[in-house]
């Protein structure tokens, strides 16, 4: 059976079989068998192509992962663990955004805190002008989802009205082009801050505020599941959620 995923990412990304099979030295022919016969290649080769192709090992060869090998690769993808939001150094955020050469993502409720910190508000100005793409989601303060989950904060209507004023805050960056805000109607289990291959997971836990919650400093590697997994979810919310109107 042909290896359809192997085929659409070089595709994808322009790539053809003579420049993969230069780029990990083995012949074209044996790249091509890859593809129309569905060959599984060494673990060598896989790993070389994932990186070359920018995608996971376990996406383009799912049959050839051992359960023990994806929690293996997984773990390299953990950077660290904070046990409080509030114990991540503050300036790990700015240096998180300002890292971006492609794409900052950030789903959130209301990321209050964020939308107040003008050094990062700069930063996301200056990495739009520079060619980043910037999406951001925030709860639609008129959600049901919202209100439950300012009723889980114990600040009811503060949750919407934080929103309303993220919002004030992001004013002039929505003038840039390359960002987006976009609103959600979701129940998050996480908030998600993506630059690129990075992450920062914050996740929610039931009558705490998310600043007290963990977070998981995350960076995607090939063959790794787990930045994978949140990156989809993201995906997921940003495709079903409407854009803040001007």
């Amino acid at each position: 059976m042909a290896n359809e995923r192997l085929r659409t990412a070089l595709l994808e990304r322009g790539t053809t079989i003579v420049e993969v099979a230069e780029a990990i030295e083995v012949d074209a022919k044996t790249v091509e068998r890859w593809i129309t016969r569905g060959r599984v290649p060494y673990r060598k080769h896989r790993f070389a192509v994932a990186k070359l192709l920018g995608v996971e090992e376990a996406y383009l060869w799912p049959e050839a992962m051992t359960p023990a090998q994806t929690a293996a690769v997984s773990e390299t993808e953990i950077v660290t663990v904070y046990p409080h939001r509030w114990a991540v150094p503050k300036d790990a955020w700015g240096r998180l955004f300002a890292s971006a050469r492609q794409e900052i993502d950030i789903l959130v409720y209301s990321g209050i805190f964020i939308a107040q910190d003008t050094g990062i508000v700069r930063v996301f100005a200056d990495r739009a002008d520079a060619g980043v793409k910037i999406r951001m989601l925030l709860g639609d303060p008129d959600s049901p989802e919202v209100a439950q989950r300012g009723t889980d904060e114990g600040i009811n209507d503060g949750m919407a009205a934080q929103i309303k004023t993220a919002l004030v805050f992001y004013r002039s960056l929505r003038r840039h082009e390359n960002v987006e805000i976009r609103f959600h109607r979701t129940v998050l289990y996480n908030s998600i801050y993506r630059a690129d291959d990075q992450l920062l997971v914050n996740s929610h836990v039931y009558g705490t505020f998310a600043s007290n919650a963990p977070v998981m400093h995350l960076r995607k590697v090939p063959g790794g599941t787990m930045a994978a997994t949140y990156l989809n979810s993201f995906d997921s919310v940003w495709d079903q959620a409407r854009p803040v109107e001007s």
